[in-house]
């Protein structure tokens, strides 16, 4: 019984070994704004599905991230970028 209470409390080591360290890319290059007519640059955070990467998977910063999103949603309105992604 004291045994299984030790387990719960007990956290699990990570899984796949260590991560690395993201850093923003718009911090690194030292952008202040996500600009959404650069299309290139945007695809970097779209899915094949289309959908907007989480900042987990695309290690933006909390600020650039939501730039990122609106950026992406203003060149959606635009037709510069497709809200599905093709098959």
């Amino acid at each position: 019984m004291a045994k299984q209470q030790e387990q719960r409390g007990r956290k699990r080591p990570p899984m796949g070994g260590p991560q690395r360290k993201r850093n923003c890319f718009y911090c690194k290059d030292k952008i202040d704004q996500v600009d959404y007519k650069n299309v290139n640059q945007l695809r970097r955070y779209i899915s094949e599905k289309g959908k907007i990467r989480s900042r987990r998977i695309t290690g933006a910063c909390r600020r650039h991230q939501n730039q990122i999103g609106i950026a992406v949603k203003r060149a959606r309105e635009m037709a510069l970028l497709p809200y599905v992604g093709e098959r």
